[in-house]
């Protein structure tokens, strides 16, 4: 597929979401998320070259992730034996996986604890095209399928069939960051996952389970904010663990900038349901500013099948 007929795929894709949120009844849906919202997002996800806004990074190393993540993510990675996959969510050009593809890989800082043999299987995902020429040269030079890029679809519109399952997902200011449905998003990564198997995943700038941080930007709210069902705030970190069937760890990181809260959800049993979330408020950026609530009847969760 080529890159005109791509984006405008993802432009489509895009506004259908919108017709869709805007079909909510009012009480689900109190700001619907404005087509000139969208559109300024779809830009930046098209974006390449200079025009690609800062922030909007599409080449994050496995050096990075290590760096990023939970401490126990490189060691979970170099325990993954040969049969079992690795998703990577907005893998943009897919510098992790090939980093991990490589002979030089050694465990990511556990020198020695990485499986002796083939690599585990890797999907990068991301919602443009960004593979580079050495993605081409790797892949042809590995097994049939051994990795596989896919694009052009939010993470929701893939099948379960289709995608298979996995030990480890990754999102690193992937879909989490962005998606305008939380809720879903989770539920559907969650989905992908083996019985104890782990979603690392990252947020810039929230408010962390235990910390009294405040926003980075002077006269702006935390990018992803949460209102329980009576309007009071619900941290992200405590929103997870009410996740059933996972086991939630979070970690406020003050150094970065902006500072980061990170997150590893092991999936403990096939039954997971998913507080179900409303969007109330979101604007375009790299990562866009959020607001969703929890929406009060259980009948209304999201559900990740096994």
């Amino acid at each position: 597929m080529n890159a005109t007929v791509n984006s405008l795929r993802i432009t489509s894709l895009l506004l259908l979401q919108m017709l869709c949120v805007q079909q909510l009844s009012a009480a689900e849906q109190v700001n619907p998320i404005s087509g000139e919202e969208l559109t300024k997002q779809t830009q930046i996800y098209q974006s390449r070259g200079e025009e690609r806004p800062d922030g909007y990074v599409i080449n994050r190393s496995l050096l990075s992730y290590s760096a990023t993540l939970p401490s126990d993510f490189g060691r979970a990675l170099a325990n993954l034996e040969e049969g079992e996959r690795w998703l990577d969510i907005g893998a943009g050009e897919g510098r992790a996986i090939l980093d991990y593809c490589t002979g030089s890989y050694d465990g990511s800082y556990y020198k020695g604890e990485a499986r002796t043999g083939k690599k585990a299987r890797a999907v990068a995902i991301s919602i443009e095209d960004r593979r580079t020429d050495q993605w081409h040269q790797t892949a042809a030079s590995l097994d049939e399928n051994h990795i596989r890029y896919l694009s052009g679809r939010t993470l929701s519109e893939y099948s379960k069939d289709e995608l298979g399952k996995f030990r480890v997902i990754t999102d690193v200011l992937g879909g989490f960051s962005y998606t305008d449905n939380l809720a879903r998003f989770t539920a559907s990564a969650l989905s992908l996952l083996e019985v104890n198997g782990s979603l690392y995943t990252v947020l810039q700038d929230v408010h962390a389970e235990k910390g009294e941080n405040k926003p980075h930007y002077e006269g702006s709210p935390f990018l992803t904010e949460i209102k329980d069902v009576d309007g009071s705030e619900l941290r992200v970190c405590s929103w997870l663990k009410r996740i059933g069937c996972v086991e939630v760890s979070c970690e406020f990181k003050a150094a970065f900038t902006p500072p980061i809260e990170v997150y590893r959800i092991q999936k403990v049993c096939n039954d997971v349901t998913v507080p179900a979330l409303t969007t109330e408020h979101y604007q375009a950026g790299t990562p866009p500013e959020r607001r969703f609530y929890l929406r009060q009847s259980p009948a209304r969760q999201a559900t990740s099948t096994p």
